[in-house]
């Protein structure tokens, strides 16, 4: 599964040098949130200009770009994209002329509604270059009979229905906001005199910025010459943040509802080791997010933690599409196992998720090829039953292995001599934070936003190869 985007703002009251730059290094430490594009708009107060292109941060931007992007506030942009959108249209930010002058937008999640708002905006006579989100909101935002910028933001928001963290620049001014669910994630430092936001803590760290709050579920924050300002444009009884953030998405080194992540994933473990005890010889994690929970189930099992698989971590996404036999190969590419410490092992290897099951029964292969003589699977979280519609990457409910299968059907088909996945009862406790407060839609299929039932119905047409060659 992958997370589609991350986001960052900055705004500096002194005009701060190289304020591109730093929104370069905060992009590359959110790069595991999107590895296919990246882009960063920049303001001085008379013009926005934008560079973005397809590639890594490191591929995209170099010191004459950056050069280039100069001003006080700034935005930026990684960006997944699903099968077919990965074009240079699609990334982010994007910038549009509006009759408030031009605007800049950055978007993590996924709106359930965007089909509806796409046919209300096309009836005006709009047109669209790409496929995002981002384009909809911005298009919403130009087209509003309100006479004044902020209140039609507000207006368009309220159009929303979605997962969404939000940035947002005009000539002089920053917008950051979540959706009332906050189901992904937002965050708010201070740099010196600048106030950034970012999809993660990790952003903050690498510009030596200071944590200061996430911004809170239905808020808009505003940054302009006078100061910070906020308000809670909507409200909403239910909290629904996305769990697998703590289980795999965000850098273990982050901070989400003040827990580090590193240390939930240690607690993971330790739970999935007291619910699934195995008699074994070493403990391994499958590189790099199963790792923490792999080390809190050697602690907790008293089993030896040791490195039984070596990640490429120079293999990146790539845009030939491969064949199924040529899939499963990829996954020696990716991983490789230390054969000298797995030979005649009995090993416990630990993962965050199991989705379609195919890397996990090639993982088993390679285990058993480098001579291991029994292989335990050990799931730091519950069996994922449901699609994502909220900003994450997920196969059809045909494509995952838990909605099609019992625990014993994907234990034969890894191939694996024992398997044992979390309860959504540990795994709630391991994260700290109450039920009720975060989405777990992909374990239940219990949805906090509703779901649009054509986009359920695509899903199960999907399902039935109907339109498999749709998009």
């Amino acid at each position: 599964m992958r997370d589609f985007c991350g986001v960052f703002g900055i705004y500096s009251f002194s005009r701060k040098p190289e304020l591109a730059k730093l929104a370069y290094f905060a992009l590359f430490a959110l790069q595991h949130r999107g590895q296919e594009c990246a882009g960063i708009a920049a303001a001085d107060g008379t013009d926005i200009k934008l560079f973005k292109k397809m590639g890594l941060v490191n591929q995209v931007f170099n010191e004459e770009n950056l050069k280039n992007l100069d001003g006080h506030l700034a935005i930026g942009h990684v960006r997944y994209s699903t099968t077919g959108s990965s074009v240079i249209e699609n990334a982010q930010p994007v910038v549009m002329d509006t009759k408030f002058g031009p605007i800049a937008i950055a978007h993590n999640g996924n709106l359930v509604n965007t089909d509806d708002l796409k046919n209300e905006l096309k009836g005006r006579g709009l047109s669209f270059i790409g496929t995002t989100d981002s384009e909809v909101i911005a298009a919403l935002i130009s087209t509003s009979k309100e006479e004044v910028f902020e209140q039609a933001l507000l207006a368009s928001l309220s159009k929303l229905q979605g997962a969404f963290s939000i940035v947002i620049i005009t000539r002089d001014k920053l917008f950051a906001f979540r959706d009332p669910q906050g189901i992904r994630p937002l965050c708010l430092g201070k740099v010196d005199d600048a106030y950034v936001f970012a999809s993660e803590t990790c952003a903050l760290d690498i510009i030596g910025a200071r944590f200061l709050r996430e911004v809170g579920n239905g808020e808009m924050v505003v940054v302009e010459k006078e100061g910070l300002r906020s308000k809670t444009w909507s409200f909403s009884e239910r909290e629904a943040m996305c769990i697998f953030e703590h289980i795999y998405f965000a850098r273990p080194d982050s901070v989400l509802h003040g827990h580090n992540v590193y240390q939930t994933r240690v607690a993971l473990g330790k739970y999935l080791a007291s619910e699934y005890p195995v008699d074994a010889d070493m403990v391994i994690g499958v590189p790099e997010s199963g790792v923490p929970a792999a080390i809190g189930f050697a602690e907790e099992s008293k089993i030896p933690y040791g490195e039984g698989l070596i990640k490429n971590r120079y293999v990146g996404r790539t845009f030939i599409q491969p064949s199924q036999e040529i899939r499963e190969l990829g996954v020696r590419l990716k991983l490789n196992p230390i054969g000298d410490a797995l030979r005649g092992k009995k090993v416990v290897v630990v993962d965050d998720s199991i989705v379609r099951g195919t890397s996990s029964r090639q993982i088993v292969k390679i285990l058993r090829d480098a001579g291991a003589r029994e292989v335990h699977f050990r799931i730091s979280s519950p069996p994922i039953i449901g699609s994502c519609f909220y900003g994450i990457d997920t196969p059809t409910r045909a494509e995952l292995i838990a909605a099609n299968l019992s625990i014993e059907g994907i234990r034969k088909y890894i191939d694996a001599d024992t398997l044992g996945y979390l309860s959504v009862k540990s795994m709630i406790r391991a994260v700290g934070l109450p039920e009720e407060s975060v989405c777990l839609a992909c374990f239940n299929g219990n949805y906090p936003v509703r779901i649009p039932e054509k986009l359920t119905s695509l899903n199960l047409l999907f399902d039935k190869g109907v339109m498999s060659d749709v998009m």
